[in-house]
């Protein structure tokens, strides 16, 4: 008598597929499907009909009974990368059960802030909560903003279902991309724990998942989306225009920091913020970004930044004004001004025409070729480059086409946006108190308008150069 078999079908999303199978072997093939999602398969006993979870409704008879799985045609192709990455592509249906997930950890930082407007006070101790994951060579990746190097801060991670804290060291904080690498020096935190990897930069639609430990719980927690944008942003914890993701998925305060995995199991970036006007918006570092933090540490020994222009720079969408500066429509963007501490300086003045950055042409409407017939901004192409790094800029300059070789720098800022590692400094004299301006003295107090705007948009004409201004009078 002809055997029968009976399969169990888990689709991960609800998309309709329709599937036909072979009489002989059970060799199932993808006859349609409108979902690239994963598709889990499993024998359970000889039967008549196939049954479904889901929207698949399938019945059939087979003359032949082989216990082989076969991968269906109609899932993507990856080529495989070893035995770990085989075992991290777990089905997100049972995300909560995926050995990987140990590799993800809760971040505790406890810290004592000083006082921006008495500088030689400090505030009382506070404590933040978030994610960070294992990355190889015994490294945790979180971001800068849930750890801190500043004044009196300890630092502790705990694992996945351990009660146990361990002292965790802060290696390299990064506050322009967010991103920070810890060290712990216990055996016992990294033992039987694999570290997560980085993949690729995900495609538009793609599923997304994103694992952390938010507040409200001790547990592990997952939210899932898409792909909704990719493009250059600039990042609410630093002054750089780099690289984002962004997903339809929720970011809740805790998750910062932990790991986003896409539908093979891969991580493809770091959860980074949400939007707090609109609902379901996103931010993700994505692993081209973390992978710039992670080589510029290894190759300096320590983390020097990403290296910028420092320069303005100008749309020129208007005709006339293409037709004022000699340059071809849609093509270049007007240098409106240079920093004095930008080595750009000796080469860029205002009213050239960047029409090209190491070759690559630059549209007028600030896009440069990215991904498929995608474009982004001209940042982009800065942000793949190291400070020391040399390019060659494309100019126009009153008509005439010229090449030019910089070298590129982390940019010098006039008010700095973070004060790492040291207590504000002050003086007082005739019961006056000066300090110097910084960005975290500017959201603490209320300043004017104009003194806002200075410390926004003015650029240093010297290297160290401080605005200082007069905190507190005392009686």
């Amino acid at each position: 008598m002809a055997a029968a078999a009976v399969y169990f079908f888990s689709a991960i999303s609800s998309e309709a597929a329709t599937f036909r199978f072979s009489s002989s072997g059970h060799q199932r093939h993808a006859a349609s499907a409108t979902n690239t999602s994963l598709v889990s398969f499993k024998l359970l006993s000889p039967k008549t009909t196939i049954k479904c979870r889901g929207v698949l409704k399938i019945s059939c008879s087979e003359s032949s009974h082989s216990s082989n799985e076969e991968k269906c045609p109609g899932r993507p192709k990856t080529q495989p990368k070893g035995k770990e990455l085989r075992e991290q592509q777990a089905e997100l249906g049972n995300l909560q059960d995926a050995m990987f997930l140990d590799a993800i950890v809760k971040v505790f930082c406890t810290v004592i802030e000083p006082d921006y407007s008495l500088p030689w006070q400090k505030k009382r101790l506070y404590e933040s909560t978030g994610s960070a994951f294992m990355i190889g060579d015994r490294k945790l990746l979180t971001n800068a903003h849930c750890v801190t190097v500043n004044h009196d801060t300890l630092v502790q991670v705990k694992r996945r279902g351990d009660d146990t804290k361990y002292v965790a060291k802060v290696l390299a904080r990064g506050v322009d991309c967010d991103l920070a690498l810890l060290s712990v020096e216990s055996e016992e935190f990294w033992k039987g724990v694999k570290p997560l990897h980085l993949g690729h930069l995900p495609h538009l639609q793609d599923a997304v998942t994103v694992v952390g430990y938010p507040l409200g719980g001790d547990t592990i927690l997952n939210t899932k989306g898409v792909v909704s944008r990719i493009e250059v942003n600039s990042y609410g914890y630093g002054a750089s225009d780099l690289l984002c993701i962004h997903i339809d998925a929720a970011i809740n305060p805790g998750n910062s920091g932990g790991p986003v995995f896409n539908n093979h199991g891969e991580c493809i970036g770091v959860a980074l913020q949400s939007y707090c006007c609109p609902e379901n918006i996103g931010y993700v570092i994505p692993t081209t970004v973390v992978s710039h933090f992670l080589n510029d540490c290894e190759r300096n020994e320590k983390y020097r930044g990403f290296p910028c222009l420092g320069i303005q720079l100008q749309k020129l969408e208007n005709p006339a004004l293409c037709a004022y500066f000699q340059v071809q429509p849609n093509e270049g963007l007007l240098v409106r001004g240079v920093e004095p501490t930008s080595v750009a300086r000796y080469i860029l003045e205002p009213g050239d025409v960047i029409v090209s950055f190491d070759d690559v042409p630059i549209g007028s409407k600030d896009a440069v070729p990215f991904i498929s017939d995608e474009h982004s901004a001209f940042h982009y192409l800065i942000s793949q480059k190291f400070s020391g790094d040399g390019v060659d800029l494309g100019i126009i300059r009153a008509g005439e086409f010229m090449k030019d070789h910089v070298v590129l720098k982390p940019r010098v800022d006039l008010v700095p946006y973070y004060i790492d590692g040291v207590q504000p400094s002050y003086l007082v004299i005739a019961g006056m108190v000066f300090t110097p301006l910084s960005d975290p003295l500017l959201s603490r107090e209320n300043f004017s308008i104009g003194l806002k705007a200075k410390a926004q948009y003015s650029s240093a004409s010297f290297k160290d150069q401080q605005i200082v201004i007069l905190s507190k009078e005392c009686k």
